[in-house]
């Protein structure tokens, strides 16, 4: 090719190989009928877990204690009722999780009532009351474990299956151009960074664009099963998980294609990116197991590759004050740039290095 060719500006060229990326993808049908596939299961969980909201699910009595005369009447199918001696006793039993809720005299509300719950006053017990009586929210971050834990592994999942989805996706490309010497008549045009760019950029696009639609498709579902409050109580969380996951995979997506630069065969692709796919699964195994442990929450918000399902979970629970996101956009910014570099200099050492394997430190000393 002659050098005439070489006049697509650094952008430019990179937005054309974008193009490219997206555009195959798009002509992909296994890649069209997984995304498919994930946005009807997506839309199936939220439906689901809507119906069994309305229905009560198949939970029976609501259990609550009552201290003396208070909340006489109740009715014995909806509520399965238990005497407590004084309000410590009652407050007791709900804390160990003997009742959902305890109903103990005195508020400053006209029922003179006052409801004790760890998260949240069953919905139930406050409409069966002629007048609302006073909350006490005793534990606010185990609000309804259950609902966290479900929201823990949506976020990871979602993630992981994307990072996984679209980083196998830039490997194999890349190895695939070496293979064929694409790539030679590639660089002939544009610079190798160029190419990496481009590449990253595509993927990262269409990755943040399924993120997105999974956002979008489980809102309208919340909506339109009457789950508008556990949206309202998500919405902070989704935008900065889409915002943190944006940032998050151009780190991983960066990895991929410099560590597949290093061989020339599909076959070593899972050699030489299973260190990536242990730094993707890392935050999917923690943000389940530990999704309410502050303390190791915390440390993971400020992690580069832990902070997209981290720090949205805390925004979720409450517990992360409205400067940390920002800061651990900042960490996550910090580290593209330094990933950036050395990722760009092993991709342009090892791209047109064909045969065995390029050894890491080889491709980055160049």
């Amino acid at each position: 090719m002659s050098t005439s060719h070489r006049q697509v500006s650094g952008p430019q060229g990179a937005w054309l190989v974008a193009e490219r990326e997206i555009t195959t993808r798009l002509r992909s049908k296994a890649f069209l009928i997984s995304t498919g596939f994930l946005l009807l299961l997506v839309l199936g969980g939220v439906l689901f877990s809507g119906f069994m909201a309305s229905s009560g699910g198949f939970s029976g009595p609501t259990k609550v204690a009552v201290v003396g005369e208070a909340a006489t009447g109740l009715d014995s199918e909806a509520f399965e009722v238990t005497a407590a001696p004084d309000r410590a006793a009652a407050e007791a039993l709900v804390r160990d999780g003997e009742v959902e809720a305890a109903v103990v005299p005195g508020g400053d509300t006209p029922v003179d009532l006052t409801v004790l719950a760890n998260d949240s006053a069953p919905t139930g017990l406050l409409q069966a009351l002629s007048a609302a009586p006073t909350v006490v929210l005793l534990d606010p971050l185990t609000s309804n474990p259950f609902l966290a834990y479900i929201i823990a592994i949506s976020f990871g999942v979602v993630f992981m299956m994307s990072a996984v989805t679209f980083g196998t996706t830039i490997a194999q490309s890349v190895v695939e151009e070496k293979q064929t010497r694409i790539v030679e008549i590639l660089l002939a045009t544009i610079s190798a960074r160029t190419l990496l760019a481009g590449k990253i950029l595509g993927n990262s696009i269409l990755a943040l664009a399924q993120v997105v639609a999974i956002v979008a498709l489980a809102s309208v579902g919340m909506l339109a099963t009457g789950q508008d409050l556990l949206l309202g109580e998500l919405g902070t969380a989704l935008i900065w998980f889409g915002i943190l996951f944006a940032f998050g995979f151009v780190l991983l997506a960066t990895l991929y294609a410099a560590l597949a630069a290093l061989v020339s065969r599909q076959e070593d692709i899972g050699s030489v990116t299973s260190p990536v796919m242990m730094l993707v699964m890392l935050p999917y195994i923690g943000i389940i197991v530990f999704f309410d442990n502050l303390p190791v929450l915390t440390a993971m918000s400020y992690i580069p590759f832990s902070a997209p399902v981290a720090m949205p979970m805390r925004l979720y629970l409450g517990t992360a004050e409205w400067w940390e996101p920002l800061l651990s956009l900042g960490v996550l910014a910090v580290s593209i740039a330094v990933v950036l570099w050395i990722g760009a200099r092993i991709y342009e050492n090892s791209i047109l290095r064909t045969g065995t394997r390029v050894k890491l430190g080889e491709a980055i000393r160049g």
